[in-house]
Parts: C-alpha cells; structure tokens; sequence
C-alpha cells in the first residue's frame, strides 16, 4: 500500500513534476495501452485517473487495466463519488473550491467517504480551482458551477489561500480538460508567492514552451491528458518532459 505522507513528500520534493491525466471512458478504449507505454516510459510522477462523466461500465475495469500495467503510482481524480474504486493507491480528495454547488463543495466527498476507508485508499486533500478559459469545459458543464475570472487575480488567490487554510495538501488551478488556452502565467506566479502549498496546473497545455513557461512561473505540477490523448507516442512526450 502506497503511504501517503511518503507519496506527498516524494511529490514535494520533486520541486517539478508531471502528472499523466488517463480518462477511462470508451472512448479512449482503443489507445489505453498506448497512454500507459507512454507514462511508464516517461518521467511521469504519478498518474491521475478520472473523468466529468463516464459513458458506459467498463469503468472499474479499464481501472484494473491501468493499476496492473502501470508502473506509476495510481491517483484517483474522479468526477464523482461513483468513480472511487479498489484499483488506485491513493486519491486526490478534491473539493470545488471556485463553485457554489454543495454537491461538489462536500456532497460527493461525504458520499465518497465509506469507499475510501473501505479500500485503505491514501488520501491527498487538494481545493480543486476551475478558471475561465473562454469556452464552457465538460467540468463547469458537469458541476453546473461558473469557473473564477483569470483576470481577477486577488479573488484566484483568495480561494487558492482557503485551500492552504483548510489545510489542504495542494491547490489545482485548471482551465478545464480539452480548454483552448493555458492559465495566464502572471496569475500563477501571483498565487505561488502568496501561498504556501504546492500548485497543480491543467488545462490547455500543447508544447513544451506551455510546460516551461508554467514551470517558471511558480507551478509544482503540470498535468498532461488531452496531449496523451491526441499523440499518445513515447518519444514525443518525451520531447515535452525532458
């Protein structure tokens, strides 16, 4: 079983790192192998499974599918307390820090709570941040929730300091999956002067330049799904990693 406080320092002290973002939906069913060639073969810290929804299931079964080939940690991102399964190590126990929805706010977290003691899964407490990116993503659809102004960055950081003071492990700034633009980069080194827990960021990244700008910028992680979905290729992930 995967301790948490050594998964968290292990994670903390990388200073930088990847996460691998799997969708176990159908839809990814004819390249799931090819995504996790991917992240064994690539500096990948840890991968994140989960989705806003999922089609059919299958989907405790394609989570079998990634614990037993993976050679990575395996961090449960679910969309709801449906997606919490026996097949991970640990799970972001995230909680829609930028909505208004009780359903996301702690609904699903209480509903959540008897398979997560059930399965011994470690827990990773993390104030989940949705940003507005221009378009409408599957999460603000989903959580029927509106996602913070980018352009406001006091706000951002207000939330993002609520995290740390709930005593939350970590603070996840998102576009949203599929988003069109990454998350300004100037936001992200304002939050990460002003707080102390360490900052994931999703949503929107296409090139190493993104990577590089983010990690600059002040960010811990940055989570790669839609990238591993479109060019699910070894050697090209890790053009964007090394």
């Amino acid at each position: 079983m995967l301790d948490n406080s050594n998964l968290k320092k292990t994670l903390q002290n990388q200073g930088f790192g990847f996460f691998a973002l799997i969708d176990p939906d159908f839809k990814n069913d004819t390249i799931l192998d090819q995504i996790i060639e991917c992240v064994n073969n690539n500096n990948f810290s840890a991968a994140l499974v989960g989705g806003s929804s999922i089609s059919d299931e299958k989907y405790s079964q394609r989570l079998k599918q990634i614990k037993n080939k993976l050679n990575k940690p395996v961090i449960l991102f679910p969309g709801s307390s449906n997606q919490i399964d026996k097949y991970a190590d640990a799970i972001l126990f995230t909680s829609l820090l930028s909505g208004r929805n009780p359903k996301y706010l702690i609904e699903e977290q209480v509903k959540g709570v008897e398979l997560i003691k059930e399965y011994g899964l470690s827990v990773i407490p993390t104030g989940y941040i949705l940003l507005d990116s221009g378009s409408k993503t599957a999460v603000e659809t989903i959580s029927k929730t509106t996602p913070l102004d980018s352009s406001d960055y006091k706000n951002v950081l207000y939330h993002s300091l609520a995290a740390q003071y709930f005593g939350m492990d970590f603070v996840y700034l998102e576009n949203g999956s599929g988003a069109g633009n990454t998350i300004d980069c100037k936001l992200i080194k304002y939050v990460s002067k002003n707080i102390d827990i360490p900052i994931i960021v999703g949503g929107g990244i296409k090139s190493k330049e993104d990577i590089l700008s983010i990690k600059n910028s002040g960010a811990n992680f940055v989570v790669l799904g839609t990238l591993l979905e479109q060019k699910p290729n070894s050697e090209f992930i890790s053009t964007l990693l090394s």
